[in-house]
Formats: C-alpha cells, sequence, structure tokens
C-alpha cells in the first residue's frame, strides 16, 4: 500500500459481536469531583496475547453495562499498546465503579445496524454509523492544469455531517475563501531553513498531499483513520510529513470527533507561525453561514454567550487566548447546530483564538517542530442540534482533560 487511493476498497471493516470469551480483565472507574454522562472511557491494555478486538462490559454483578472496542494505540496514546473503548453512560461525582471486560472477537461477516463502517471511492471516504454519513474524508490528487482545478485539489479535509446524517453542516471547495474547508489544519508561516511557505493558503508550490492510509478501524464504539499528508513547500520538495488521525465516537446526542496530528520535519527544524484568522486548527461551517445566516452566528464562550453576528478575536481583545474551550452556534438548512471546539493543555501555548461570524472558529501557535521533537496536537469537535449552554460544552471539556480515573486490578 503505497498511496491512499490504493487501500480505499480494502478498508471496511466492522461488526457484531462473536460470542466466545478470550480473556477478561477487571478494573475501577471512578468520577471523580465532576458528574459524568455518555463519557468515552479508553484503557490501555498491555497484553501481547491479546489478539481480540471487541469486549463485553460488565458490572459487578455479571450484567451487561455497555459494548467495548479494541484499537490500535492512538498517535497521543503511549506506544506499544492497545485500547479498549466504551461509553460510560453515567457516574455520578464521587463514586466508583467495579467493572469487567470479557473480550471477544468481532464477527467480520455483518455490521450491526448500529456499527462504524468506513466505505472508499478514488478521492472519498467516508465513515458512516449505520445508514448515517458521519465523516467524509477528502483527499484530491493536486491537479495544476488551471487555477481553480489547483484550489480545488491543493489540501485534504474532513467534511462533517449533521448529527442526524441529512446534510454536510461544513463547507467544503469554493465559496468564501476557498481555503477554508470543513476540519483542516495548516499555517500561514512555516519556515525550514532559508524557506519561508504558506501551508495555509497553499500559495505558489505549497500544497498538502494524502499519501498512505496506515490505520484505519472500525467497530461499534468508534470509527478512527491515520493518513500520511505531506507538507509540500518550495519545488513541491516535502518538508514535513503529518500523520493525522482523525475518528468519531457512539456518543449520543451529537457527534463527538477527535483530531489528532502528529508533524515530523523530514530533515530542518519547522517553525509555524501565522494569526488566528490563518493558522492552526479550525472548523468551518457550510457556505450557507457566509451567504445568508451570518447574522444569526452566536459564540458560546466560558464567561458567557455574545450577541448575535458579533465575534471577538485576538489581538483586539487579548485575553482571547489559551480557552479551554469556545463553542460556535450557526445555522444551516433551517436548523440551528453547536459546533464545540476543545482544546487541552497538553497542546502548544499561547493559543490565540479565531471567531468568524461567517462560520468559523479555531486557534493558532507559535512553535518549532524537529526531527527529535515532532509537533503532537489534539483537539476534540463537539456537534449537536441546537445551542449548547456555556455550562454544557464546559462538561464535554471536563470530559476530555480531566476524564475519569480507571485503574487495573
Amino acid at each position: 500500500m503505497t498511496h491512499l487511493s490504493r487501500a480505499l476498497f480494502c478498508v471496511l471493516l466492522c461488526a457484531s459481536f462473536a460470542p466466545a470469551a478470550t480473556q477478561t480483565l477487571s478494573f475501577t472507574v471512578s468520577a471523580g469531583k465532576y458528574d459524568r454522562k455518555d463519557e468515552v472511557v479508553r484503557l490501555p491494555v498491555r497484553s501481547k496475547e491479546l489478539s481480540v478486538d471487541g469486549a463485553r462490559i460488565l458490572d459487578a454483578k455479571g450484567k451487561l453495562f455497555a459494548i467495548g472496542q479494541v484499537a490500535r494505540a492512538g498517535l497521543a496514546s503511549p506506544a506499544g499498546v492497545r485500547e479498549l473503548f466504551f461509553v460510560l453512560p453515567e457516574l455520578k461525582a464521587g463514586v466508583s465503579l467495579e467493572l469487567t471486560a470479557e473480550f471477544v472477537s468481532y464477527s467480520r461477516e455483518k455490521p450491526g445496524p448500529d456499527d462504524f463502517t468506513w466505505l472508499g471511492s478514488k478521492h472519498w471516504l467516508t465513515l458512516s454509523r449505520g445508514k448515517r454519513p458521519v465523516l467524509r474524508f477528502n483527499h484530491p490528487t493536486l491537479d495544476e492544469s488551471s487555477p481553480e482545478a489547483r484550489a480545488a485539489t491543493f489540501k485534504p479535509f474532513h467534511e462533517v455531517y449533521s448529527p442526524d446524517g441529512k446534510q454536510l453542516v461544513t463547507k467544503g471547495v469554493g465559496g468564501e475563501f476557498t481555503h477554508h474547508r470543513g476540519l483542516f489544519y495548516g499555517f500561514m508561516n512555516a519556515s525550514y531553513g532559508k524557506n519561508k511557505v504558506d501551508i495555509w493558503h497553499c500559495k505558489g508550490d505549497t500544497h498538502q498531499a494524502a499519501g498512505e492510509l496506515t490505520i484505519s478501524e472500525a467497530g461499534p464504539v468508534m470509527g478512527r483513520h491515520r493518513v500520511r499528508i505531506d507538507w509540500n513547500g518550495v519545488k513541491k520538495e516535502t518538508f514535513a510529513e503529518e500523520l493525522r488521525e482523525v475518528g468519531a465516537f457512539a456518543v449520543p446526542g451529537g457527534t463527538l470527533i477527535e483530531f489528532v496530528s502528529k508533524l515530523t520535519p523530514t530533515n530542518l527544524p519547522v517553525k509555524l507561525d501565522g494569526d488566528p484568522q490563518h493558522a492552526g486548527f479550525h472548523f468551518r461551517a457550510s457556505d450557507e453561514v457566509a451567504s445568508r445566516t451570518k447574522d444569526q452566528t452566536i459564540f458560546i464562550r466560558p464567561d458567557g454567550a455574545g450577541k448575535p453576528g458579533t465575534e471577538v478575536n485576538w489581538p483586539g481583545n487579548e485575553k482571547h487566548v489559551d480557552l479551554p474551550w469556545l463553542g460556535m452556534s450557526f445555522v444551516v438548512g433551517g436548523k440551528r447546530f453547536t459546533a464545540a471546539y476543545l482544546d487541552r493543555p497538553t497542546n502548544p501555548k499561547e493559543a490565540r483564538f479565531s471567531e468568524r461570524t461567517y462560520g468559523r472558529i479555531g486557534s493558532y501557535f507559535v512553535t518549532t517542530a524537529t526531527k527529535e521533537k515532532p509537533l503532537v496536537v489534539v483537539y476534540r469537535v463537539w456537534l449537536q442540534e441546537g445551542q449548547m449552554k456555556p455550562e454544557e460544552i464546559a462538561a464535554k471539556s471536563r470530559a476530555f482533560v480531566e476524564p475519569v480515573t480507571v485503574k487495573l486490578k
């Protein structure tokens, strides 16, 4: 497998459980000082002998508590482990649960009705849950036959569907600021040696290109893939290689997306810089917001919700930095949605935040990546219908940065 397009039709798989258990693992989950609800729990599984990809999570009485999925370690997880994922329905502050994972294997013949699956084509890779599309990865091959063709193909990106799967709520190619597309990541000022390039607007020779698909997983709890993306600069030479890992979890009430990136320079150190509007990791809503509904866009901040059609940005507001989260409520297709952008302390700081009423939200930082110390960032985006309250987004943030405590017995 040397290129993403060669691997797409081999990607697909996940399904219902086979009945035989192979191993068990007992552990305690503790809520700590917060009430927990619909929280993703991840537990390292270090056994080299464990070759199964699922688990039945049992309570202290031996009754089924949740369905688990075993996956290879994520980019931000310790190397050499596998991880058990399940969704914790509810746990009150101060309470602990005694649970047992009974490991099982999946049947590969037929996915369950609510399982995640991947479906690929030449330039698309779609993650669905059951019959409902969740994410779509666009990975075009650079086409320089015309300025328009180049603009349409100079970067890969992920699009996001509404939680009911009936419409895309993020922007694709074209519209206002064509370089803004769904979930995307880049920097206006990337410097290596004597070279300075713009991997945000992808001007000149600069562009991002999808390489091989290194991991694709799907099951009842999550669907996730990892792809190599080449950051190409002067003379189209690759100055950094990114591993981009994007997935969604089976959390009720909306869509929970995790975005992880590991950027490694190919040779010289790479300094990343820009400004809040043209660097970092961003979510861009449908172009309908820019053309029709931007006066209805509301930003939800840790200190409360703003007025419709108003925005706050650094450096105009120098306190608009290092926010744990930021919400954007917007209208697409006659429905109001909220996209909650969740940062975490391990990402580089100072994180300078951007708000745009036309439907963009994100942040950037200034840092240098080296071959010895690659840049790793981890973000989450929560998408749901309606306008969220600050305390609701804060709970999603806590689940991300202060998750439940898991202790093996």
